[in-house]
């Protein structure tokens, strides 16, 4: 399976009112793109699914439960199912790889948090 480079799909959040992009769907897990432009708030709830952030360009802070850090291109973020996060006070605009498992929506009705929003073909 051929995957697009991760600048293609931040191109494609940038274009959409919702800033994330799934690019890539299993019955393990899903992936996709968050793009968070410098002194966005950061609006998403609580997720069903473990998650996994990986900053591949920009910088700013993650809040997850009473923890605060600074982040830049490099960082790994794990939150577990259901944790409150987000990020905020973002200097750059953050490009994150985004990986849920189960896949975002697995077993929970569409819309909310947990809607799917996949690119048209």
């Amino acid at each position: 399976m051929a995957l697009r480079p991760i600048e293609d799909v931040a191109r494609q959040a940038r274009s959409w009112p919702d800033p994330y992009v799934e690019f890539l769907r299993q019955t393990s897990m899903s992936a996709g793109v968050y793009v968070l432009p410098a002194g966005a708030t950061d609006r998403q709830s609580p997720h069903r699914q473990d998650e996994l952030y990986y900053v591949t360009k920009g910088r700013g802070r993650f809040r997850q439960g009473a923890e605060e850090r600074a982040v830049g291109a490099g960082d790994a973020l794990f939150v577990p199912a259901g944790e409150p996060h987000r990020f905020f006070d973002i200097e750059e605009e953050l490009v994150l790889l985004v990986v849920f498992a189960p896949p975002e929506g697995a077993g929970t009705a569409r819309g909310g948090e947990d809607r799917v929003r996949t690119p048209p073909p």
